[in-house]
């Protein structure tokens, strides 16, 4: 009986040896592995040429506002004096504090995405991502835009500048996860394959 026994344990043995094998996908929210390692964050420095070239053009602007406002020959130079420097002013402002923040621009991991002005934003929070663009006169802006599952739920713990703009994107047909490309030291295209390498199955729109 004993020898029976054997025998019957080594023929299923041999069966189970022999049926086909059956890879399984087991889907994760954990890190995405690339050969045994997870993927690294891709971290974007802030572009300063770029951004020097912008603090620039806002001085000049607040300094046309200044020789306006001096002048105030007429109502309307005057008007366009205040705005200038109000305006431009604001801007070169916030222009040098990113300039002086050390802190990347924008940093992508396999869990979100994490932007120094939007904030932080999880995979699974973004429907999708496209590239925008806006032009004025002969100029054009391109933006990345990140198409949420809920803007009202983000709206709700975004930074209050994103907040006091979301109404005047909006009116421009922008969601409120928009960020512009041109801090950012490499093309549109690139960053949206960057996202893809984090979040396979993002869906990129056109």
């Amino acid at each position: 009986m004993w020898d029976d026994g054997r025998r019957a344990g080594r023929g299923i043995a041999r069966f189970v040896r022999s049926l086909p094998l059956t890879r399984v996908l087991v889907l994760s929210s954990g890190p995405v592995i690339r050969n045994g390692v997870p993927l690294p964050p891709t971290v974007y420095p802030l572009a300063k040429g770029r951004v020097w070239a912008m603090l620039a053009g806002s001085l000049l602007f607040v300094a046309l506002g200044i020789v306006f406002l001096i002048a105030h020959s007429t109502v309307i130079m005057t008007a366009v004096g205040v705005t200038a420097v109000s305006f431009f002013g604001f801007c070169s402002v916030i222009i040098i504090q990113r300039l002086f923040r050390d802190r990347p621009e924008l940093v992508l991991d396999d869990a979100g995405v994490d932007h120094v002005r939007l904030g932080r934003f999880g995979w699974d929070e973004i429907a999708a991502v496209r590239i925008r663009e806006q032009r004025v006169r002969n100029t054009s802006q391109r933006f990345i835009e990140l198409v949420l599952h809920d803007p009202d739920a983000y709206l709700a713990r975004a930074p209050k500048l994103v907040r006091s703009a979301a109404s005047m994107n909006a009116r421009l047909g922008f969601g409120p996860a928009s960020m512009a490309t041109n801090t950012l030291p490499e093309p549109s295209e690139a960053v949206l394959d960057a996202m893809r390498r984090h979040c396979p199955g993002l869906t990129v729109q056109h």
